[in-house]
């Protein structure tokens, strides 16, 4: 037997504890309750910020623990949402540098996969770099971070299979 459900929206005027709710839910390690959590702001508060910043950042959480390119298709979808251009270019650094270290977990081939989402991530930070608001070196931080573990790590690019003779 299966039963259908229908989500229950909350009301506008608890959207800030929501979003409190989230953070918080984020900071003890459950992602998967604040993504739930931020989903539900977004469908009363489509534009709430706040929200959307906390939703991306759970999903990019969830990256560690696989689930392919679907979480990170899900995390630049909302983005692209994201009002200014500093915030697009930089949370789409975010995107790509936390599924480049996902890569990392993996190791042989993977480590290719991670070069290239931090090679990714650095290039978003670069953008948002020249954008950022005075006093706020956010994307400068998290360059050096990828800077310093593509060092740390030895990352390099993927190299190209040779080709296998026709006969």
């Amino acid at each position: 037997m299966t039963e259908r459900f229908t989500l229950k929206r909350i009301s506008p005027d608890s959207i800030q504890h929501s979003v409190e709710r989230a953070q918080h839910y984020r900071l003890l390690n459950d992602p998967e309750q604040a993504e739930s959590i931020c989903l539900d702001i977004l469908a009363v508060d489509e534009g709430n910020e706040a929200a959307r910043i906390t939703l991306i950042l759970s999903l990019t959480d969830m990256f560690r623990r696989g689930g392919g390119t679907h979480g990170v298709r899900r995390a630049k979808e909302h983005v692209a949402k994201l009002r200014g251009d500093y915030e697009r270019a930089y949370y789409a650094g975010i995107v790509a540098e936390r599924h480049g270290r996902a890569h990392l977990l993996h190791g042989g081939m993977e480590r290719a996969f991670a070069y290239e989402g931090l090679l990714e991530a650095m290039q978003h930070y670069e953008r948002a770099g020249a954008l950022k608001p005075s006093g706020v070196d956010d994307a400068i931080l998290r360059w050096n971070a990828c800077v310093r573990t593509i060092q740390r790590e030895g990352l390099e690019p993927r190299r190209d299979e040779p080709e296998l003779p026709l006969e």
